[in-house]
């Protein structure tokens, strides 16, 4: 996936190296859980006992087990924050840089932020805890302009995020649907489903006519659905506080389970993997599966 930034030609501005403590297994299968009961209210008082995994239908024995709301014992917290600055985010951009660094204020505990700003370009950096200011500097002084180059931005994060260790968390905010990308819906669909990323997407699709809302909620929320996710489409502008009220949630109640495959081939394959909880009435919401590892035969 190193190639990926490479073919789209975007404009890559370098970070400070941040320091990772989290090392798995090389071949640790790891997913991002959130469990819900039947109302839609989050559950996050589970334990390792209370999780089934199957992988093909095959029952995995979990070696990696831990709550986010228990940071100190978590694997590190990596945020990618995608934020529209297209033109038509003109009449919108005060009030959306405003509810996104009262986002990333609420959330102390990721070890670094990689933001990604897109229009016509893609712009991405990734800042440590320390270099805080200087990444909400970089919100708020970005003028929206150009076209919207969605699907590249999301290829951008998913190629640099690829050899983060830890929990990565994507957060993606766009006011309309791509007009600028040289990747397709297709190649975005394929990049995500061999990623370990958890997306959460917030639509602001008002501007847009019915049938281009109702084909832009599509496409996000089958984005979102690969990853175990959510998608929030707010009606008016001022929704958006709630809606990253709602991210911030979840993220704090996400489950993080990991497991060694018992199926040992590194044929790069895909498999289905199944999250089941066994308490009554509570549903597992993750990503759907992964690519097996590939290492050519001698």
């Amino acid at each position: 996936m190193r190639l990926v930034a490479i073919a789209l030609g975007v404009l890559v501005l370098a970070g400070e190296p941040c320091a990772q403590v989290f090392k798995g297994h090389v071949d640790l299968t790891s997913f991002g859980v959130t469990v819900l009961d039947k109302k839609g209210a989050l559950a996050a008082d589970l334990t390792a006992e209370d999780f089934e995994v199957y992988e093909d239908g095959q029952r995995q024995q979990l070696t990696l087990f831990a709550r986010g709301d228990q940071p100190e014992s978590t694997p590190d917290l990596h945020l990618g924050l995608l934020f529209d600055t297209s033109g038509s985010m003109e009449q919108d951009i005060a009030f959306s840089r405003s509810a996104a660094i009262k986002f990333l204020n609420a959330l102390p505990q990721a070890v670094d932020v990689t933001l990604v700003d897109f229009d016509t370009e893609v712009r991405v950096t990734r800042y440590g805890q320390h270099d805080f200011a200087h990444l909400i500097e970089r919100i708020r002084r970005r003028k929206p302009d150009g076209m919207t180059a969605l699907y590249d931005a999301v290829g951008v994060y998913l190629d640099g995020s690829s050899s983060q260790d830890g929990r990565k968390i994507l957060v993606l905010y766009t006011d309309g649907g791509d007009t600028n990308s040289s990747m397709t819906f297709s190649d975005v669909q394929t990049l995500i489903k061999a990623s370990d990323i958890t997306l959460y997407a917030v639509g602001f699709l008002a501007h847009q006519s019915q049938s281009m809302q109702m084909d832009q909620r599509m496409k996000i929320q089958h984005m979102v659905d690969l990853t175990g996710g959510q998608a929030f489409f707010p009606q008016v502008i001022k929704d958006l506080d709630s809606n990253y009220d709602k991210v911030l949630a979840e993220i704090r109640a996400q489950y993080t389970l990991g497991y060694l495959s018992t199926n040992a081939k590194t044929d790069g394959t895909w498999r289905k993997v199944e999250v089941k909880v066994k308490r009554a009435g509570l549903k597992a919401r993750t990503r759907q599966g992964y690519f097996a590892p590939f290492r050519k035969q001698p």
